[in-house]
C-alpha cells in the first residue's frame, strides 16, 4: 500500500510565563502549526484561583452565542459526558471488521518481482480481511477535561491504537496522519491586581482525526 504523508496541525504551547507588574496572566497560547505531536499534552495552568472565571462569567447562554457555529456537540461538552468510545481491547477485536480500504482491495497477491498469485475469490477475500486486521488503526476517542478555564471545558479527544504492532512481521505501529482543529473559549487576564482585566478568548484545538499503520 502506497504510504500517505500528511501535514499535522499541533498545537504550539506557550510557556507559562511568570507574573509580573503591568503584565498578564501567565496563559496558554494555542497556535496550530505543523507538528506530529498529537494529542496535545496536558495543560500546565497557574494555580491561582484569582485567574478563574467568575460563576457569573459562565452563564451558558452568553458563551454559547459568543463560540456562534464553532460549537461542536460532537466533540465538546459543557457538562460531564458518559464514554466517547470503545476500549482498547474491543477497538482490537473489531480490528477487521471495518470495510476494506479501496488500495487493500486493489492489492495483487505474489511476490513483488514474480507472478501474480493465482487464488479463488473466497480465499482472497480472507487474505485481505486478514491483512487488515493487522493494519486496521481506528481512532480511539475519551472525553478530557480541559478545566475551568475553556469553555466548554470537555473535549473529544482522539490517540491512535497502540498496544501492539500493525504489521507482520511487526515494528509498524498506528500513528496519526490527520487532524482537525476545534474553537474552544479560553478565559485570558490581562493587567495586574485591582487592574486586571479578563475575557473568553477564542483558541483552536487540534485533534487527530486519522491514524495510519506507519514505521
Amino acid at each position: 500500500m502506497t504510504a500517505i504523508r500528511a501535514l499535522l496541525l499541533c498545537s504550539c504551547l506557550g510557556l507559562l510565563l511568570p507574573p509580573r507588574p503591568g503584565g498578564g496572566q501567565p496563559f496558554l497560547r494555542l497556535r496550530p502549526s505543523p507538528s506530529d505531536n498529537l494529542p496535545v499534552k496536558d495543560i500546565v495552568e497557574h494555580p491561582d484561583p484569582e485567574y478563574d472565571p467568575k460563576e457569573q462569567d459562565l452563564d451558558e447562554r452568553t458563551l454559547r452565542k459568543k463560540l456562534g457555529s464553532h460549537f461542536d456537540p460532537g466533540f465538546m461538552a459543557v457538562a460531564v459526558p458518559g464514554p466517547a468510545n470503545a476500549s482498547g481491547a474491543e477497538a482490537a477485536a473489531g480490528r477487521g471488521r471495518a470495510a476494506l480500504p479501496a488500495e487493500l482491495r486493489r492489492l495483487e497477491l505474489g511476490p513483488p518481482q514474480g507472478p501474480r498469485l493465482k487464488v479463488g475469490k473466497k480465499a482472497r477475500r480472507k487474505v485481505l480481511q486478514w491483512l487488515w486486521a493487522y493494519t486496521y488503526c481506528p481512532v480511539l476517542y475519551t472525553w478530557k477535561d480541559l478545566g475551568v478555564r475553556f469553555w466548554p471545558r470537555y473535549i473529544k479527544e482522539g490517540n491512535c491504537f497502540a498496544e501492539k504492532s500493525c504489521s507482520l512481521p511487526e515494528g509498524m505501529f498506528c500513528k496519526p496522519v490527520k487532524s482537525v482543529t476545534k474553537t474552544f473559549l479560553r478565559w485570558h487576564c490581562q493587567g495586574w491586581s485591582s487592574q486586571k482585566y479578563c475575557t473568553w478568548i477564542p483558541v483552536q484545538y487540534p485533534l487527530i482525526s486519522e491514524c495510519k499503520c506507519s514505521c
